[in-house]
């Protein structure tokens, strides 16, 4: 990786570019990649909490539930779904059979962490269960960290996209400009059945990180988590990202969510190495 640009940008830049257009969308991609409103939204913060459970598990499996909440309770302002932010507050959190696009937004790490395919179906799966445990809600997850772990480990577009169709069922052969013809009339924009294979084929359709994320938001509908799953796949496909959109990044997250992104980065370095 160059300049410092830590796996966990991926996402996080997507989430930052694409919440300015969330509710205001604009379906073309020449807009600033950045201006003063520019954020981060719970799924960075989520993304975080991924990332800091795998990070703190012991010798048994990441504990996603309670770094969730953690991550959520310390920082409650975000604009959490409905049902999230009741699991978030209760005493008894259970899983509410949910298909929304949160377990994929999130699942980012999952896909750098581990090394096998197994793995990473599994990891998946057990991050998005304590809360999104309605089947599509788990393969939108494992769609996403799957796409993640074949672009990490030099596997071709070509292949990406056939993996992906093969397992899941996902329809990645329209090209963007089909997709956006409809798109924001579709009931299921903020489903994991409506946005990753969008935000796949954003991806499959790009030739840099930037273009991912531009690509992402020009669909409308949920833009910052297009952008954060797009951009996830992006950053592991072609890693590096420019120097203005890595500062950019940099300064727009708190020093906590930095720490975390430098001490995965250095634990994923060390396993691999």
């Amino acid at each position: 990786m160059s300049l410092d640009t830590y796996w966990l940008f991926g996402a996080l830049g997507g989430d930052i570019i694409g919440s300015v257009y969330e509710f205001d969308n604009y379906l073309g991609t020449d807009f600033p990649l950045f201006n003063e409103e520019s954020f981060f939204t719970d799924d960075s913060a989520m993304t975080i909490a991924t990332a800091d459970a795998i990070l703190s598990k012991s010798s048994s499996s990441p504990n996603y539930q309670t770094s969730y909440r953690q991550w959520g309770q310390d920082y409650p302002d975000l604009d959490y779904g409905g049902w999230f932010r009741f699991w978030l507050m209760s005493y008894d959190p259970e899983p509410y059979n949910s298909c929304g696009n949160g377990s994929a937004m999130r699942v980012s790490p999952v896909g750098f962490a581990f090394d096998t395919w197994d793995e990473v179906m599994s990891e998946a799966e057990t991050s998005a269960a304590c809360t999104h445990n309605h089947p599509e809600g788990i393969k939108g997850a494992q769609a996403t960290a799957g796409a993640i772990f074949l672009a990490r480990t030099g596997h071709s577009k070509i292949q990406i996209k056939d993996k992906i169709e093969d397992t899941f069922g996902y329809d990645l052969s329209q090209s963007l400009d089909e997709i956006r013809l409809t798109y924001t009339e579709e009931e299921e924009i903020w489903l994991c059945q409506g946005t990753v294979p969008q935000a796949i084929c954003a991806f499959l359709e790009s030739d840099s990180y930037e273009d991912t994320i531009r690509g992402g938001v020009s669909l409308g509908g949920d833009s910052d988590t297009l952008a954060a799953i797009a951009g996830s796949i992006a950053i592991a496909f072609y890693k590096t990202m420019s120097s203005d959109t890595h500062d950019n990044i940099k300064a727009r997250i708190d020093e906590p969510m930095l720490d975390v992104c430098k001490r995965f980065q250095e634990s994923c370095e060390r396993n691999s190495g």
